[in-house]
């Protein structure tokens, strides 16, 4: 019996055949455990109707404005996959982040996200407010990434667009530098395509954030073009 991933049986149905489904690339990645669940891809969207018809392995939930509870709320009620909360730490930081951070672990968050401005001082008050992991978001290697792992920092999101895999690589490389823990957990974005993910896990990302632009707009496009010729 041929029991390679290739010949992996399938079970669907019609009714959820248009499911989001992750590049298969990515599962070339090491993956992390978050709380006992082995974790390599995650689906970077707010998009509910994406994130309760997905087979990612979690979902990452950050966006450009102040971290809002219902949001995560919203998130909560239709997620069947474990969350990675942003709550802030740019412009929201100190009480409001550690606040929001607190309201997300008590939703079922089980990490919450900091974005890359985020004061050391406020990495450190939220230590202290929940128990989940703390995510730190790199976007360049100007920044002192031990000074982060002492506050509390438990895994870095790095997110520097077309130079992502030189980015994780940098880190790599500074926590062997540092002698830290050099199994230290890396989340990454992957890019648009298999070659741009594979550069990525190759560099030393252990699990591959993929954004979900426009998919239910797409999908319900070409169901809709369908009827049309159906009818």
């Amino acid at each position: 019996m041929n029991n390679s991933s290739e010949n992996i049986p399938n079970l669907s149905s019609k009714l959820r055949a248009d499911i989001v489904e992750t590049p298969a690339i990515i599962q070339q990645a090491s993956g992390l455990k978050l709380f006992g669940k082995k974790i390599k891809s995650i689906i970077y969207t707010t998009d509910v109707a994406v994130i309760a018809n997905c087979n990612a392995d979690a979902v990452l939930v950050v966006y450009p404005w102040t971290p809002n509870t219902r949001i995560l709320e919203a998130v909560s009620t239709v997620s069947n996959i474990p969350i990675l909360a942003g709550i802030g730490g740019g412009l929201t930081n100190g009480i409001k982040s550690t606040v929001v951070g607190l309201f997300a672990e008590e939703n079922g968050a089980q990490a919450v996200v900091l974005n890359a401005p985020t004061p050391v001082e406020t990495i450190r008050n939220v230590k202290k407010a929940v128990d989940v992991p703390i995510i730190y978001t790199v976007v360049s290697s100007n920044l002192d990434i031990k000074e982060r792992i002492d506050a509390g920092v438990k895994a870095f999101n790095i997110a520097g667009g077309k130079d992502t895999p030189k980015l994780v690589a940098w880190v790599r490389n500074e926590l062997k530098r540092l002698r830290l823990d050099e199994n230290f957990p890396i989340i990454a974005s992957g890019g648009k395509t298999d070659e741009q993910i594979l550069k990525t896990i190759h560099a030393g990302a252990n699990a591959v954030s993929f954004t979900a632009y426009g998919i239910t707009e797409a999908t319900f496009q070409r169901k809709m073009e369908k009827y049309r010729r159906e009818n």
